[in-house]
């Protein structure tokens, strides 16, 4: 199982931009996920999605600005990131898992089974 991230950049504050996760395995009844590690810190949850994207879970620090979801037949999940901020610099990582994980366990790093390399965001 692959999950190849794309999409990271630089970008100015306030601006948007739209990660994806190719994760060519899954589809429904699974769960996918965004997480990131900003510049010494530990790695948090972002957001995460139930395949098809049906249901979404957000972190509190990106309610409302960020938008996940997942296009079974391009078998890809996006992350589009709006108003971003300094603190949203990070390396974002996507992560997938082929069941359905209630919540709050679905922003839970260690519930999932698979994980990409990454793709940097910087915010300026």
């Amino acid at each position: 199982v692959q999950l190849l991230e794309s999409g990271g950049d630089s970008v100015q504050a306030g601006g948007s931009l739209t990660l994806s996760c190719m994760a060519s395995t899954y589809t429904y009844s699974s769960t996918l996920a965004w997480f990131r590690q900003p510049p010494g810190k530990e790695r948090e949850a972002v957001a995460a999605v139930y395949g098809g994207g049906g249901t979404s879970f957000y972190a509190d620090s990106v309610e409302g600005r960020f938008i996940i979801y997942h296009d079974v037949p391009e078998r890809t999940m996006y992350l589009h990131m709006n108003n971003l901020t300094l603190e949203d610099t990070a390396m974002y990582i996507c992560a997938a898992t082929p069941r359905l994980l209630a919540a709050p366990l679905t922003l839970q790093q260690g519930q999932y089974k698979h994980w990409g390399q990454g793709t940097q965001v910087t915010v300026s």
